[in-house]
């Protein structure tokens, strides 16, 4: 049986990582779970989830290099009103940053316009360290 991106199969647990689980597919294959793609919750441990010997539905998300992506929380079937909201995404801007806009006019700016504003305050925090120290008498400086 050849396994196809998007079906749906029936597996069943044969390792359980800090990172993801191991399920064996029909015809011998095996493919990973990541731990993001086991519950639509946060897990931590993902024992709490899933035991080894498990029967799961997987939903295969990836296929590369003889490796196979599946995913448990994608298989379920639920209508979009029990969907769990995802971050709004501006097609114009990218995604929204995190922690605030980031000053005044700092959603339009050019890689340029961030790189001279970098390299200015920088510079800044590079001349006021060199001033603190040599009114301490840091690096090398005498001491009496």
């Amino acid at each position: 049986m050849a396994i196809e991106l998007g079906s749906k199969l029936e597996g069943k647990v044969t390792g359980i990582t800090h990172f993801g689980a191991f399920v064996l597919l029909p015809g011998g294959e095996t493919g990973l779970v990541h731990i993001s793609e086991i519950a639509d919750s946060y897990v931590r441990d993902i024992n709490e989830h899933l035991k080894v010997n498990d029967p799961v539905t997987v939903k295969v998300i990836n296929l590369d290099n003889n490796k196979i992506g599946l995913s448990i929380r994608q298989a379920v079937d639920r209508p979009a009103s029990e969907r769990p909201e995802r971050p709004a995404f501006n097609r114009d801007r990218g995604p929204r940053p995190r922690g605030g806009s980031g000053g005044p006019g700092f959603g339009r700016q050019t890689f340029e316009d961030k790189m001279g504003r970098f390299m200015k305050d920088s510079e800044e925090r590079l001349q006021a360290l060199k001033r603190s120290e040599s009114k301490r008498g840091g690096r090398g400086g005498r001491r009496g």
